[in-house]
């Protein structure tokens, strides 16, 4: 699911009062989530906890930040993580080159005292801030949003450094001494489940798990985010998808996959689907060939008729009610 820009009525924005205003706040983002995931979100928001999402990829959990810093009006700061990722590209680093110039400078100008130059070189002037650090100074808007995502792709020495960032909201810089945030960030961590994250950094969070949504609500999304599918395409599109999910697949396709799957239909000019649309757009949807492989031809027929007889019961039984 991606977010659109937010209206500037909603700009700076106070956090919510209650779980129905936090519903409210992700719905005005578009992003229909269930009670739960807004409950750990009200939670998390209230007591200044950061928030650890976990579930399959294309689920929604990246949407949660970007949709909680739209509706907000806060900056969104994203940290992508991945292997051998360090604090030089997550925290901090020193401007070199700009040092470089500094002492060459101080050098022309006979500037001897290397106390003195070394106190001017280590000053936050030269330093370049990275997510992290960013997220831990005040702004006018109110705390920004910080989106560590995919923590799993990150190596264990980098989790270990967070529990400072996570407890205290500070980091520390040897040559600086700590700096604090007067606020802390609204933080949302996600991951995959690529591995295990280590208990010690789960316990500073509160923890919400983001399945694949129901029917009802996956239509839901559909009709707000794609509303420009057919409501006969809408519903078999779901249908399909759902009953993929019951498929032995080697990825199942998410909710990014169910929208671009029904823009492409939307593009093709299709008001229902057919076991040859099927066929012809199946890469939209899944992403290795042994998955499509196995879906194409009669499976994704049988499919089809399946639920084509799913959705007719259920019109049937919304008439006899």
């Amino acid at each position: 699911m991606t977010s659109g820009t937010m209206p500037r009525a909603l700009l700076s924005r106070a956090l919510p009062g209650s779980v129905e205003e936090t519903l409210a706040l992700l719905q005005a983002g578009d992003y229909v989530a269930d009670r739960a995931l807004a409950t750990a979100l009200f939670l998390a928001l209230k007591l200044n906890r950061p928030l650890f999402l976990e579930g399959e990829a294309g689920v929604g959990k990246t949407e949660v930040a970007k949709v909680l810093a739209g509706t907000l009006g806060r900056r969104l700061l994203r940290l992508q993580c991945y292997e051998g990722l360090d604090i030089a590209s997550a925290v901090y680093e020193w401007n070199y080159p700009r040092q470089m110039i500094a002492i060459r400078l101080a050098e022309a100008a006979g500037d001897r005292d290397r106390a003195a130059l070394e106190k001017d070189i280590f000053a936050r002037d030269f330093l370049i801030e990275r997510p992290v650090l960013q997220a831990l100074e005040p702004r006018p808007e109110g705390p920004p949003v910080l989106l560590i995502d995919e923590l799993d792709r990150a190596d264990e020495p980098f989790e270990a450094f967070l529990l400072e960032v996570l407890s205290d909201w500070q980091v520390t810089v040897p040559e600086l001494g700590t700096i604090r945030a007067e606020e802390p960030p609204l933080v949302i961590l996600t991951s995959n489940r690529t591995r295990e994250i280590h208990d010690a950094l789960k316990r500073r969070c509160f923890y919400a798990w983001v399945d694949y949504p129901g029917a009802a609500r996956e239509l839901e999304i559909l009709r707000r985010k794609a509303p420009g599918a057919p409501e006969r395409l809408a519903a078999e599109v779901v249908g399909f998808v759902q009953a993929l999910r019951r498929q032995d697949l080697f990825k199942l396709p998410g909710v990014a996959e169910t929208l671009d799957w029904a823009q492409a239909l939307v593009q093709l000019d299709k008001l229902e689907l057919s076991p040859e649309t099927i066929n012809d757009t199946l890469g939209t949807l899944l992403k290795y060939q042994d998955d499509i492989a196995r879906i194409q031809g009669s499976e994704a027929a049988r499919i089809l008729t399946q639920v084509r007889t799913e959705l007719a019961t259920a019109r049937l039984g919304q008439e006899g009610a």
